[in-house]
């Protein structure tokens, strides 16, 4: 192979110079393969060879080591991850005894403790010591500890480097580094008290007590190979005036930044920050205990709060730093009860967003969308909330607490799993790009050469691959959307405002406080509820630990319902129905919308609590509007005719077309509890449901009856009333006509019976109690009053009959009727043939004056003879004043006297026509807008008395909780029963009004 291709092959980018500096004096005669297996290793082979020349020229004794391929590997990792530390070795050869040291695919942590010795020895200070005090102090203790600190460096960056897996070992090398930066600090402070006892005494110096706090990675032992150190100061001026201490403690931690990271000949290690102390920059550097707490008790904001999550005692008097961290740890866990704390959390993470150059934001590791810091707000903003109760969740690194939070249940364990394993990627991209040039950036690199560099660099020791540009690219776009939609889904939880508002007990839930917050929240039965409570959290399962965590959350949003302690007993039923169903718990958990709709309709309704103790399977819904939608009839009709091919026996086929039935009631039930539906779109997603299952049963009937007979007639269900207008309501009734005609070649005698078996059976195979039940089923009764001559005339009719029937007997009132007829359920061209039977009677091209008195008179007899006994006609939804029939009727009168000669007025619906004789002019825009009003209103309070009481009510209820549950169904506010009733009493007055004066012309 050419020299060339074997470059190509070890990932050189400038073949030239590789090729001149192969050919350098100082590789002369070391052994080539051994050479190029070497600088396969490096994550940048161009820098490693270039480095090694020049080291091999300070210190030609490292031949022997670089030809040595049992050695090497961590001579040629190190100078192909890193220019700085090649050019730190030349400054400093004597550190390449580093590379003696035996490495390891599963590398052990320096001992902190250790660490802290090394680099207090570096300036001569003993670190035994109670206060270490520097020999060496200047330029010269500068240059020790930097020394120090740097050669720490190159030996955790050779572990890091020959770690077998990077991700795995990514904390310990956060941590490990922050323990250096402590040491270094330690160091520095040793040599800033020498400094100090010459300008002020070494026994006041010592009197000095100065604890150095550490605050974001460097507390959190998750810090990067170059990052600036966070730090708040706290002095202890002992017998010391104040006024003395604070101005050494200030000369103690100005020296110790200045031998940290003054220029001189071993250049600065990195920025010493104390902006994070309390009035940052206005703030004096330096403050004594008592002067901390008084300042976070009256001054601090909330993002200080968060800050102090990562506050450790890092270098200094560590008796006084045990008593800071003491002190500032109850502000902590109580911070997130302040007002507005989460949104103001949210609020900053935003504000980071925004702020960032436009030509830095699709490069961004930390701060951008899909970053770090996405990751570091939601882990923190979690710990703040729920750490106030849980203590396992007071943990400073993100690793240990994202592992926290799935054990406690707080985040699901395929979300922290990923969450933990994204963190890791970008921390570990983030560590690589900054140990090239040991430079503070976050930014990915643009340049190909660089991206292949960082693609091979991240890889563990054991692998061989040299991965192309674009796969590294792919796998961070990948890791940015995977973080961002957690964040998304985590952070923004609507449950993380509320739990932040519960105090500490509230949120323990223990039963002291329990019991006295069910009773204020207005729990009847403060005692049953806390059975409940108890069932649900017993145990030391996830499970439990999960209603542990929601339920002081869902208890106040069932006190916002009308019946808190039966919505609570319908949430454990459900919760024990689900059992250890893995998604339950955790979509309340994460939804945005799903617990709170939970709560709201288990609290506020009675027939949606007992459909979904028996399918509640369907509160997945609950967390998806699009799972709401309700399914179109033709959907219901595919679904049912795939399983009635799949369970021939009637009995089995007809329970699960009731089952689908339940179900779409449920699924309409809760869209419309949650605001997705419209009253007009309520009623027709209900017909559309029981037109499903009306042709469903019809198919079986027919079945039933072709297995003693063959079929001899078509049958078609006409549906009749608010059924035909599509504007029925949860409880209503299907009324319907029945229709058939008979097959060429039988008998109008055979055809007649057989069909009135089929609607017969149709009847009780909706109505017939199954097994198993098909529990908490609103049944859906059908009803044939309608049919000419009523109850007395045959259930079924041919074609031909009722051409017949309507052309010699038909009474206006049926010709009413006729006007909400619409073919429901069978053969689609008996009912076009009925529809162009109807058409004309139903819209006539006039209506003798004879028809319109007949109209009115009915009306009149329906009003005092129907109306129930002792019944308040004000109250009455449907045939009190100003009611649905009253609206029904004015509008049908209009429909029989004009819709012959305008075509507008043929439709089957209340509201389309009303519409249309606005815009006609036969009615006033004024009226028809006020009669719909009504007309929806007493639609709405009719659904919500199913709603509430699962049971089916014309009146509008007089109980003032009955009243309350009602009026929240139809979109009052808590506390507005009485505005609700005022709002209907003043409608349907008005509306009567209106229906007096048009419909008997008075």
């Amino acid at each position: 192979m050419s020299l060339a291709r074997r470059l190509i092959a070890a990932g050189f980018d400038d073949l030239d110079r590789g090729e001149r500096f192969l050919a350098a004096p100082e590789l002369e005669g070391l052994d080539r393969e051994a050479l190029f297996a070497g600088l396969r290793l490096a994550a940048n082979p161009d820098t490693a060879l270039l480095s090694l020349v020049r080291l091999i020229e300070k210190n030609p004794d490292l031949r022997r080591l670089a030809a040595d391929p049992e050695r090497s590997e961590p001579l040629y990792r190190v100078l192909g991850a890193s220019e700085a530390l090649g050019e730190f070795l030349l400054r400093h050869p004597g550190h390449l005894a580093a590379f003696d040291a035996p490495v390891s695919p599963e590398p052990v942590p320096a001992d902190p403790a250790a660490l802290r010795t090394r680099l207090l020895q570096s300036v001569r200070a003993d670190p035994k010591a109670a206060r270490p005090v520097a020999g060496l102090t200047g330029q010269d203790g500068y240059a020790a500890l930097r020394t120090a600190y740097r050669r720490g460096v190159v030996d955790l960056a050779i572990k890091d480097l020959c770690a077998a897996d990077p991700l795995d070992y990514l904390p310990a090398v956060g941590a490990e580094l922050a323990d250096l930066a402590a040491a270094a600090i330690e160091a520095a402070l040793a040599v800033s008290r020498a400094e100090a006892a010459e300008q002020f005494g070494a026994d006041d110096v010592a009197a000095v007590g100065l604890a150095v706090i550490g605050m974001g990675k460097c507390g959190a032992r998750e810090l990067n190979y170059i990052s600036d150190v966070d730090v708040i100061y706290v002095i202890d001026g002992g017998p010391l005036e104040d006024a003395r201490a604070a101005t050494i403690g200030t000369a103690l931690a100005s020296g110790l930044s200045r031998a940290i990271m003054s220029t001189g000949k071993e250049p600065g290690l990195w920025e010493v920050d104390a902006n994070l102390r309390p009035e940052g920059k206005s703030g004096p550097l330096v403050r004594t205990l008592p002067s901390h707490e008084s300042y976070y008790a009256r001054w601090a904001e909330s993002w200080e709060f968060q800050a102090l999550l990562k506050a450790r005692a890092i270098a200094g008097d560590a008796d006084l730093g045990a008593r800071y961290e003491a002190a500032v740890a109850p502000l902590i866990w109580s911070s997130a009860g302040r007002e507005g704390f989460v949104e103001s959390v949210r609020s900053m993470r935003r504000r980071v967003t925004e702020h960032i150059p436009s030509d830095e934001e699709q490069r961004q590791l930390k701060l951008g969308r899909g970053g770090l810091r996405d990751v570091e707000f939601t882990v923190q903003l979690l710990q703040l909330v729920h750490g106030k109760s849980d203590e396992s969740l007071r943990c400073r690194d993100t690793t240990a607490a994202i592992a926290a939070l799935s054990a406690g249940g707080y985040i699901g364990r395929t979300d922290a799993a990923e969450f933990d394993r994204d963190y890791r990627y970008l921390r570990l991209l983030e560590h690589r790009i900054q140990l090239f040039q040991l430079r503070r950036t976050h930014l990915m690199p643009v340049k190909e050469a660089s991206l292949r560099s960082l693609a091979k660099a991240v890889l563990g020791s054991l692998s061989d691959d040299r991965p192309h540009p674009d796969a590294l690219l792919d796998d961070w776009r990948k890791t940015k959307r995977s973080v961002r939609e957690l964040h998304d889904r985590i952070f923004y939880r609507p449950l993380l405002n509320t739990a932040a508002a519960l105090s500490t007990e509230e949120a323990r839930l223990t039963p002291e406080a329990a019991q006295g917050r069910l009773a204020a929240l207005g729990y009847l039965d403060p005692p049953g509820a806390m059975r409940h409570i108890e069932a649900l959290t017993a145990g030391v399962s996830r499970r439990a630990a999960l209603q542990r965590q929601l339920l002081p959350i869902l208890l106040g949003w069932l006190a916002e319902g009308v019946d808190p302690d039966g919505g609570l007993l319908a949430f454990r039923r459900v919760s024990e129905a689900l059992g250890t169903t893995h998604w339950y718990l955790g979509l309340l958990r994460d939804s945005t919308a799903a617990a709170e709709r939970l709560c709201h309709v288990l609290s506020n309704s009675r027939l949606i609590a007992d459909l979904l103790e028996v399918s509640p399977e369907s509160v997945a819904w609950l967390g998806s509007d699009k799972d709401l939608v309700p399914l179109s009839y033709e959907a219901q009709w595919l679904e049912i005719t795939s399983k009635m091919s799949r369970h021939s026996d009637p009995e089995s086929a007809m329970r699960l077309i009731r089952l689908i039935r339940r179900r779409e009631i449920l699924r309409i039930a809760i869209a419309d509890s949650a605001g997705l539906l419209d009253q007009d779109q309520v009623g027709a997603a209900l017909a559309d449901t029981d037109r499903a299952a009306v042709l469903g049963a019809l198919r079986v009937a027919e079945t039933v009856v072709a297995a003693g007979e063959p079929l001899k007639t078509r049958v078609l269900v006409v549906a009749m009333g608010r059924q035909g207008g599509r504007e029925i309501g949860y409880g209503s009734d299907a009324d319907v006509m029945y229709v058939h005609r008979g097959l060429p070649g039988v008998s109008e005698e055979e055809a007649q019976q057989q069909a009135a078996r089929i609607v017969g059976k149709l009847s009780s195979l909706l109505t017939q109690p199954l097994k198993p039940a098909v529990l908490a089923e609103r049944v859906l009764m059908v009803d044939a009053d309608l049919r000419p001559e009523g109850k007395n005339g045959p259930m079924v009719r041919s074609l031909e009959s009722y051409a017949e029937y309507y052309r010699r007997w038909s009474l206006v009132w049926e010709a009413q009727a006729l006007l909400r007829a619409r073919p429901m359920a069978g053969d689609d061209d008996l009912a076009a043939d009925f529809i162009a039977l109807i058409d004309p009677i139903r819209y006539p091209e006039s209506l003798a004056e004879q028809d319109v008195r007949e109209v009115r008179r009915i009306k009149a007899r329906v009003e005092s003879e129907r109306l129930p006994r002792g019944a308040d006609p004000a109250r009455h939804l449907k045939l009190g004043r100003g009611g649905l029939s009253d609206v029904e009727w004015l509008a049908q009168l209009l429909q029989l006297r004009h819709a012959g000669r305008h075509p507008e007025l043929r439709t089957t619906s209340t509201v389309q026509a009303l519409e249309a004789a606005a815009e006609l002019e036969l009615l006033e825009a004024g009226e028809v807008v006020l009669l719909l009003r009504a007309w929806r209103l007493a639609s709405r309070i009719r659904s919500a008395n199913v709603i509430w009481t699962g049971r089916a009510s014309d009146l509008l209820p007089s109980s003032r909780r009955d009243l309350e549950a009602v009026a929240r169904w139809c979109g009052y506010g808590q506390g507005n029963a009485a505005a609700l009733e005022e709002d209907y009493l003043r409608l349907s007055r008005r509306a009567r009004a209106v229906f007096e004066r048009v419909f008997y012309g008075q």
